[in-house]
């Protein structure tokens, strides 16, 4: 009878719950699960700082709509993958993090390699497991894909001492779950889709939002778009980017763009998924009106009511909420027609975007304003490179850079969460190019640039087409620039502090040049598009290090700084 290994039953065990590829870096205590997953034919990405393994793993969810793998040796291995098991969380991303452990013998004697790491990973995960028998390993495996896809999506992390993915057991010893998983459909309680129904069909001035959990409850999808332009109903996606083209290709859906804004005089708002959180304003006016009637639509049951609450609350999956919806509406009312909510909308949208268009065209502004510069990356993006991945990294640049873009399919753009994650970008990148093979504009501030520069080996090594794009104003941009709107006689007086403060237009251009990219310092826009056609065209990845102004917050800074009056 055949004898397995833990690593090879963790990896069999992978190759049934769909995996096709992991992110992980080389440690002593998984190597036996490294080498099942070769013998699976499981791709293993090798990055150089376990961050951006989770990261990777995180937006290889967020692109496939599928739980996303990160492999980490033991101790520090673990723990240096607790930022991306937070940014994870808190995007209600699933993930699956399997760490080593030190072996069970030697606990708490000295040992190389061994802390407390499933105490750790508990804090920021939303289940933490060890396992301490080899004939369970493809049980844990299996609940962890359970665990992390159910209800509210989530990081879950899996713990297998080093003897226990080492052992071998004869294979017929071993449970080797076939079906552990359901991928039915939630459906809505008839009565309370009928009492949301009435609202919607009553409503004056609709808005839908459209939430995290909604890219992983996709089926029936398309009755979202339908139920919105029935209603003429304003969509709001931008608070969390990878759901933006989950429902509708931006360029052709207008109603998509319209959400954001009109959710503060909205009358009856529509939540599909949404986890209210505080890029939300939890819920609260004044992001959204506080005397709406809202419908909430969620699979998990503890996310409605959550900040705020629900007038009508619908345990389901948001794209079948939808289509339970639509056919309910469509009994009671016929297709509006009338525009006139949608032309307030877009009012109200002209107003909030109007810093964001201004820019677009700026040329005065000394150095280049970072609009401008982000608005030649979308006209480049718009003729060469319709289909890229837009990572969205930095405090100030990733604003700019969302809001001066569009997305054509679901996790198209990447950002980073609630956390204010920033750094992610090289492993978003790797993630995102792994699910799909499609190329990525990387946009980055000159401090978020310098968390995981050492990755673009990692790019060059997989051949990633990678463009990186950093807006370089020589400083922690959102951070001074929001203690400029907050003291500025004090600055006026003493100055920034250094801490905010890096070099003058340090040449990181030249980091990718090393490996034989291509680096480039840029200063003018008349610059840009040229450059980007030069990487293009070489085939490799490459770096613009462009100067912009230290003076220009996007709206959002301003709002972080908390100086906005009402």
């Amino acid at each position: 009878m055949a004898m397995l290994t833990g690593g090879q039953l963790v990896a069999k065990q992978l190759k049934k719950e769909g995996v096709e590829c992991v992110f992980a870096l080389s440690g002593g205590h998984i190597m036996n699960i490294i080498y099942g997953c070769r013998e699976e034919g499981i791709q293993v990405y090798m990055v150089r700082h376990e961050d951006t393994a989770g990261f990777a793993a995180d937006a290889y969810a967020r692109v496939s709509g599928k739980p996303g793998v990160i492999i980490t040796t033991a101790g520090p291995g673990v723990t240096n993958a607790t930022t991306a098991m937070g940014e994870a969380k808190d995007a209600c991303t699933p993930l699956i993090h399997i760490g080593g452990g030190a072996m069970m013998a030697t606990y708490d004697s000295g040992t190389c390699q061994d802390l407390n790491t499933l105490d750790c990973m508990a804090a920021v995960c939303k289940d933490a497991k060890r396992c301490l028998s080899t004939q369970r390993l493809p049980d844990y495996v299996s609940k962890a894909f359970r665990t992390a896809v159910s209800g509210t999506p989530g990081p879950v992390y899996l713990e297998i001492p080093m003897n226990v993915s080492a052992a071998s057991v004869e294979e017929d010893s071993v449970r080797i779950p076939e079906k552990s998983r359901t991928f039915c459909d939630v459906y809505g309680d008839p009565q309370y889709i009928k009492k949301a129904a009435q609202l919607l069909a009553q409503a004056k001035r609709p808005v839908m939002i459209v939430g995290e959990a909604a890219r992983y409850s996709t089926n029936h999808g398309e009755f979202v778009g339908m139920l919105a332009e029935y209603l003429k109903m304003p969509v709001y996606t931008t608070s969390m980017p990878y759901v933006r083209g989950l429902f509708a290709d931006e360029e052709t859906a207008e109603l998509f763009h319209l959400g954001e804004a009109a959710a503060a005089e909205a009358d009856v708002i529509l939540e599909l998924g949404v986890y209210n959180h505080n890029h939300l304003n939890r819920g609260q006016a004044p992001n959204l009106n506080g005397e709406a009637q809202v419908i909430q639509v969620h699979e998990d049951r503890a996310m409605i009511g959550f900040n705020r609450d629900a007038d009508v609350g619908i345990v389901a999956s948001c794209g079948v909420g939808a289509m339970q919806l639509y056919e309910a509406v469509e009994q009671l009312v016929s297709p509006r027609n009338d525009e006139m909510w949608v032309q307030r909308a877009r009012e109200l949208t002209a107003v909030a975007m109007k810093p964001f268009t201004d820019s677009r065209t700026d040329e005065i502004t000394p150095p280049l304003h970072i609009g401008r510069l982000t608005w030649e990356l979308h006209k480049w993006l718009d003729v060469n490179g319709r289909d890229w991945h837009i990572i969205c990294d930095g405090g100030d640049a990733a604003q700019w850079m969302q809001y001066n873009n569009v997305a054509h399919y679901p996790g198209q753009m990447l950002r980073f969460g609630i956390n204010g994650t920033i750094g992610m970008g090289p492993g978003f990148a790797l993630g995102a190019w792994a699910a799909d093979k499609k190329p990525v504009m990387y946009v980055t501030g000159d401090g978020s640039f310098g968390f995981h520069a050492m990755e673009f080996e990692t790019l060059l090594r997989y051949e990633i087409p990678t463009i990186c794009v950093i807006a370089n104003d020589s400083a922690w941009g959102m951070i001074k620039l929001s203690q400029e709107l907050k003291f500025p006689e004090y600055l006026a007086q003493h100055g920034h502090h250094p801490i905010n403060l890096l070099p003058d237009m340090f040449p990181y251009e030249k980091m990718v040049a090393v490996w034989g990219g291509i680096g480039k310092t840029l200063h003018k826009a008349e610059e840009i598009r040229p450059a980007l056609d030069e990487i293009k065209a070489s085939g490799t990845i490459g770096i613009l290090n462009v100067e912009v102004n230290q003076h220009t917050p996007s709206p959002r800074t301003i709002g972080f700084a908390g100086v906005v009056k009402q």
